[in-house]
């Protein structure tokens, strides 16, 4: 990935500065909203298994599921009684949460939940931990901060549901310009949160 925030910073680990790029914390973020909004019973439970595997029954799902390597024979197996081995219960979570993003960028909920009827999301961006970073080589206190996120949404969710980093750097980019002179601080950070 080049360009964008994340060449800002240049050399920011050089010292053990601890964080990822803006682009990483946004799809960790969006990530963390996506599973929040899904099935909440673990996997490893009946209830959780049965819950994923009812909503991965349609050709699509079936076919996410062949790609993570859960056949239509190994769920007949299943259906027999066979104890599904921990290995194939997260290719199941795995499926699930491939579909699940898959859907929610296809219908628009995670656009329409985020954009918020235009007035946006407020995204609180911690910084990266210098604690590790001898005193006379941390950059000057740098503090958490916030900014009310609007008219990116639609792209951000695109580019996540696509994996592309280099969009989410760019997007990120765009939002961290708002912090005006701390700019530059912030094109790596802890993580983020966004108010959904």
């Amino acid at each position: 990935m080049t360009g964008g925030a994340t060449d800002l910073w240049g050399e920011w680990q050089k010292y053990g500065a601890r964080g990822v790029s803006g682009a990483r914390a946004l799809a960790a973020e969006l990530d963390r909203i996506a599973r929040e909004g899904g099935i909440a019973s673990p996997v490893t439970t009946s209830r959780g298994l049965s819950a994923r595997l009812n909503y991965l029954d349609s050709r699509p799902g079936r076919e996410v599921l062949a790609r993570h390597g859960v056949s239509a024979r190994l769920l007949r197996s299943w259906e027999r009684g066979v104890r599904p081995s921990r290995s194939k219960l997260e290719a199941v979570d795995r499926a699930y949460q491939e579909r699940r993003r898959d859907n929610l960028v296809r219908s628009g909920a995670l656009k329409r939940l985020l954009d918020n009827a235009g007035r946006g999301r407020r995204i609180e961006i911690y910084p990266v931990d210098q604690s590790a970073v001898d005193e006379q080589r941390r950059r000057p206190e740098i503090s958490e901060r916030s900014v009310q996120a609007r008219y990116v949404w639609d792209d951000m969710v695109e580019a996540w549901g696509a994996g592309d980093l280099d969009t989410l750097d760019e997007i990120w980019d765009d939002i961290i310009t708002d912090l005006d002179s701390d700019y530059a601080a912030y094109a790596y950070v802890g993580s983020i949160g966004i108010g959904a």
